[in-house]
């Protein structure tokens, strides 16, 4: 008997229609590909019917031909009259037509290269068409190019599926290795049928009826196969009850091994604990350069609590560009450090851990603190000396990049661990640095404002802190999009700032020339501007393939001022700190994605005077791109942009999730679904907590276990 846990390998000896053993084996690998199932044996009928249509159209109606408009889409019934193939363009091209009438009016339909439907209409054939109709005024009758059709029949075995692909509301789907819509549609249409009438439940009764959800099987049906008398609009902007059934069921998934694997992180007690004392709070005062801002303090406050509980800190700490994490994150490590632990700082580029090293031993300065820097460029003799004295606890701080967790690297007693940029690692990295501590605490500074929505998913098992406010004198940075017809003013502008004292930045895309992207290449462009634009200014040249020698002296002669412009890739994305910098060009703006804009755009702003961002774009742009780009104009508010950039991009790109431990959504939008999140967390919430000793809550907690898309349940 068919089921949904029948691997999609066997769905051949099921005999159903047209679905033979070679079909099975690929659908079997496509749906492995798509639900990053490393086993295409292990793909079942489920994971298949999870693979959802991308819009619905509705073609219940059918119209005569006497009732169609120009440019109308219909569905007709007609009888062929004549049909044949035509050559064009001297053999290579053919196109198959034929002329078919409803006994009132006359049309045409044509496809291309597609002569074998020559064998499939007859003289006389009855069918159902499908498309755009269109009036040609020549021949003074309506035809239509590549319609979708379905022969109909008085076949028993071919009624019961006459109006799969036409006079109905009818399913589109998008195109899955080898197979097209039409072909896909047949496939689900006889999987459906042959599943029995009910299919066993997932959710606990309890969840189904408090939630007001459809049954399982009934959303499977319904969401591949909508009634004729359903709202096509609800199915389309995927908030029908099939959808929403099966949207809540994916996001409750996931919201009990976020739970999961929250709460076995509380059931591991600290190796020792922080003290705050007067001597750490004296501490911690002396090294503030500032007064903080009120959500500064509100942050530390949440991070001492965390820090001075019974179980290791788990937590976030989120704000804008410039909203002073990076010293909130400091306080947190002299407290650790004057309770006797050591600290580290991971950060995702070498020159970002370069620009930490450098202000953290300039803020630490005050103190008797020994910070010291590990990467991967370091020379194997200079590794060893720092390995030596980490392990046997000279060193207080360590600042560094993946090299932090490479074989070789050994604490003498690691007591927080704060990782920068954290959606840059996968789950596994952080899991890993918390392994070569007693325990210790974890902090996670993003830099990447995230919308509440992914932070619940990305972020799920950490509590979360907002640096919501700006330190006072930050003057908002204005942004305009230009084409390349300015580029003559946007020199002449640069050259005024930097007439008034100012300094500029100007960011490419690539480092060499590509063939396939016609891009400004930026070692071209630097030299361009050294020698062709702006030849009385000094010019630096930053990019990710220089040694950390080079790009330290480059960055030093930039903040000193020494140069006035500097032309980069984009290694400045984050933590390049340049308060006398007032002007950022950047070069094909339409290539970058919606944060990375905002985080270029943060490299300037950092003082007191008014800066400019200028966004110089191609002309030929797509709409997704002009989209981005008039965002970019309209707010400098980095959690609004944030929000956008994962309507657009979706949120496997924007956050990089594939790599961070989840599991890829196959029917959800956490942007869209919000709301079902939020119900499907509190329900995961409550089965955990109130329900956590029930044989109910067992069954679940040991199907997400079972599951290896969620591994992240496992992680410790």
């Amino acid at each position: 008997m068919l089921t949904l846990d029948t691997p999609l390998i066997e769905l051949h000896l099921h005999r159903l229609p047209r679905i033979g053993k070679k079909t099975s084996e690929s659908l079997a690998v496509e749906i492995a590909a798509i639900t990053a199932q490393a086993n295409p044996y292990k793909s079942t009928v489920e994971d298949l019917l999870h693979y959802l249509p991308m819009r619905y159209e509705d073609r219940s109606n059918l119209a005569r031909i006497s009732e169609l408009q120009d440019g109308q889409e219909a569905s007709v019934e007609v009888k062929v009259r004549v049909g044949g193939i035509i050559p064009l363009k001297g053999g290579r091209l053919k196109m198959y037509e034929f002329v078919a009438t409803d006994g009132e009016g006359q049309v045409r339909a044509f496809w291309w290269n597609q002569i074998f439907l020559n064998k499939v209409f007859t003289r006389g054939s009855r069918v159902i068409l499908f498309g755009q109709w269109k009036w040609n005024k020549y021949k003074a009758y309506f035809e239509v190019e590549n319609p979708e059709y379905e022969l109909l029949t008085d076949e028993d075995e071919e009624a019961e599926t006459s109006a799969m692909h036409t006079a109905r509301r009818v399913p589109v789907y998008r195109k899955l290795g080898d197979y097209r819509t039409r072909q896909l549609r047949s496939i689900f249409h006889h999987v459906l049928a042959n599943l029995p009438a009910e299919l066993p439940e997932s959710l606990p009764e309890e969840i189904v009826a408090r939630c007001l959800l459809l049954p399982r099987g009934e959303a499977l049906r319904n969401a591949h196969f909508p009634a004729d008398d359903s709202p096509i609009d609800d199915y389309n902007q995927m908030r029908s009850a099939a959808h929403r059934r099966l949207i809540f069921e994916e996001l409750f998934w996931l919201s009990m091994a976020l739970g999961i694997r929250r709460s076995q992180r509380v059931k591991e007690p600290k190796g020792e604990y922080i003290e705050i004392t007067d001597r750490v709070r004296e501490a911690v005062r002396r090294i503030l350069p500032f007064t903080p801002t009120n959500a500064q303090k509100r942050a530390i406050k949440e991070i001492v609590d965390d820090m001075t509980g019974q179980e290791p800190m788990n937590r976030l700490l989120q704000g804008d560009v410039g909203s002073g994490k990076t010293i909130v994150a400091v306080q947190a490590m002299v407290i650790s450090v004057e309770n006797g632990y050591q600290t580290a700082l991971m950060a995702p580029t070498e020159i970002l851990a370069e620009q930490h090293a450098r202000n953290i031993k300039r803020w630490l300065a005050v103190g008797n603190y020994r910070v010291e820097l590990l990467m991967g460029s370091m020379k194997a003799k200079e590794k060893q000396a720092v390995h030596n004295a980490l392990k046997s606890g000279e060193i207080d701080v360590l600042v560094g990049t993946h090299a932090l967790i490479q074989e070789g690297v050994e604490f003498h007693k690691l007591g927080l661990a704060v990782i920068d940029e954290q959606h840059r690692f996968g789950v596994m990295q952080r899991a890993e640095l918390r392994r070569r501590g007693v325990n210790p605490d974890v902090l996670v500074v993003t830099a990447t404002p995230i919308p509440r929505s992914l932070a619940m998913t990305v972020y799920g098992d950490l509590e979360v802190s907002i640096i919501d406010e700006l330190p006072p004198g930050r003057t908002p940075v204005k942004t305009f999009v230009r084409g390349d017809d300015r580029r003559d003013k946007i020199y002449e502008f640069i050259r005024e700032q930097i007439s008034a004292g100012r300094q500029a930045y100007v960011v490419y895309p690539i480092i060499e020339e590509s063939e396939k992207l016609d891009l400004r290449n930026a070692t071209e462009m630097y030299e361009n501007l050294r020698q062709e634009i702006f030849p009385e200014y000094k010019i630096g040249l930053l990019h990710g393939k220089m040694k950390p020698t080079e790009k330290e002296e480059v960055m030093k002669a930039f903040t000193a001022n020494e140069t006035q412009i500097l032309v980069a890739t984009t290694v400045i994305e984050v933590g390049v700190d340049v308060p006398n910098a007032s002007v950022m060009l950047i070069e094909h703006a339409e290539r970058f994605g919606l944060s990375q804009l905002h985080q270029l755009r943060g490299r300037v702003g950092r003082g007191a005077a008014e800066s400019v961002c200028i966004l110089l774009a191609q002309f030929s742009k797509t709409k997704e791109a002009q989209e981005r780009l008039k965002i970019m104009e309209q707010t400098t508010d980095g959690f609004k942009i944030a929000e956008k950039d994962l309507e657009i991009r979706g949120p496997g790109e924007v956050m990089g999730t594939r790599q961070s431990g989840l599991p890829e959504f196959r029917i959800a939008n956490i942007v869209r679904d919000q709301k079902i999140l939020e119900m499907a967390r509190r329900e995961a919430n409550y089965m955990l907590d109130v329900r956590r000793n029930t044989r109910e809550t067992g069954t679940l907690i040991q199907y997400v276990r079972s599951q290896t898309r969620f591994g992240l349940a496992r992680v410790g």
